[in-house]
């Protein structure tokens, strides 16, 4: 058996808190806290996972109206004891070099883009942890036969859940959080066949 590192252990019994994560510099990137447990990415990033993330931030960030601003991979701070990291997300707030997380009054959406070892989390837990911290939007975009398939959800507010509110696939016109069309085709090349 091998022994963990130092650093992996929870600094009080009461496991991990949101504010530990900053105080993690031998942690991997992409480094979760859910139900105050750490979550690393282990799997190697695939090829059309970063193309995919890279494509949606360029064309989004084309999109975005001024004080909307676009982020790959920065935590939210959902509560004391969960700071998922979504692949990309869209604030209100302005550019801070310094920053970390945000909080999720700041978010108006979040996306996640599913890998196999991410499947289940961003399927059903982060869907319920972000609607349950009143994030306005969510998306989980899922890979069919080498084209993006987005899963667009809206806040029900009084109920604190997603409703669903399209699947897309091709391409994408939303009104909300701001005016967005995207052709997914052109985001992520296909595969050859």
């Amino acid at each position: 058996m091998t022994a963990l590192p130092d650093w992996m252990r929870p600094p009080r019994a009461e496991g991990w808190f949101a504010e530990d994560l900053d105080r993690l510099p031998e942690a991997p990137r992409h480094t979760e806290l859910i139900d105050g447990a750490l979550v690393f990415m282990m799997s190697p990033q695939r090829s059309w996972h970063g193309r995919l993330v890279t494509g949606l931030t360029v064309a989004l960030m084309a999109q975005a109206p001024g004080g909307i601003e676009v982020e790959r991979e920065m935590t939210v701070r959902l509560d004391a004891r969960n700071r998922p990291e979504p692949d990309l997300l869209l604030t209100t707030s302005a550019y801070d070099p310094d920053r970390t997380w945000y909080a999720p009054e700041e978010v108006q959406l979040v996306i996640e883009v599913v890998s196999p070892e991410s499947a289940h989390r961003d399927r059903t837990v982060k869907l319920r942890k972000y609607a349950e911290a009143g994030i306005p939007h969510y998306w989980c975009i899922e890979e069919e036969d080498g084209a993006p398939v987005v899963h667009a959800y809206e806040l029900d507010a009084p109920t604190h859940s997603y409703a669903p509110a399209g699947i897309f696939r091709g391409s994408l016109q939303r009104p909300v959080p701001f005016g967005i069309s995207l052709d997914l085709n052109a985001i992520t090349p296909l595969r050859s066949r």
